[in-house]
């Protein structure tokens, strides 16, 4: 986890200093995460193979651009609140609480179940920042949910290859990137819920 955030010298007027940290410390890992999430999907751009490997590869360069532009859009909040945005590796690396994506050079039925469990962790996390900023800073509220629009968008895209005739998605079921993306849980209905130990929960 990220320090806890100590009060800037100076924030955005109609808010404290305290309250600018807070907003600070939530937006933190909503970088972290973004940036993470671009290298994911670069990274399954570059290792889909099979039947559907142009459809994939092309669906997630644009992608990838909305989402940087939504790690950049967080920074510039923290520079305006008084922060410091951190957007090294090493820094990522040391304050995020998941793991690296764990699927290599896979299918791309495989990579896009995968993808939808970690369009989960990071929606779930952003939806819990949301709340956490909302009775403090509409401006940074409005922001996140802005980038949710745009990360369910994300991911209906994905689940609209996975869904199917019946209204199921072949990720039910699953709780971790290897077991969704060798399909587990497929045949169950109830919808995938992630546990303290698994990958993204706090993204």
């Amino acid at each position: 986890m990220p320090p806890k955030t100590p009060s800037p010298q100076y924030t955005v007027p109609g808010l404290s200093t305290k309250e600018g940290a807070a907003v600070i410390d939530a937006l933190k890992l909503r970088l972290h995460a973004l940036n993470d999430l671009a290298l994911t999907l670069k990274h399954i751009h570059w290792n889909v193979v099979g039947p559907h490997f142009i459809a994939v590869h092309e669906m997630l360069d644009p992608q990838t651009v909305a989402v940087r532009e939504m790690a950049d859009s967080a920074a510039e909040r923290i520079s305006a609140l008084g922060g410091e945005p951190q957007g090294t590796p090493g820094v990522l690396v040391a304050e995020r609480t998941w793991d690296d994506y764990s699927i290599g050079r896979a299918d791309a039925i495989a990579h896009l179940r995968a993808l939808d469990l970690v369009y989960t962790g990071v929606i779930e996390s952003h939806r819990k920042a949301v709340e956490r900023v909302g009775a403090i800073d509409p401006v940074t509220e409005d922001l996140l949910i802005e980038h949710l629009r745009g990360l369910e968008q994300f991911q209906w895209f994905v689940r609209a290859h996975l869904e199917t005739s019946s209204g199921t998605l072949s990720t039910a079921g699953t709780s971790t990137e290897k077991q969704a993306a060798r399909g587990g849980g497929a045949t169950k209905r109830a919808p995938a819920r992630k546990t303290a130990n698994s990958r993204r929960t706090t993204k």
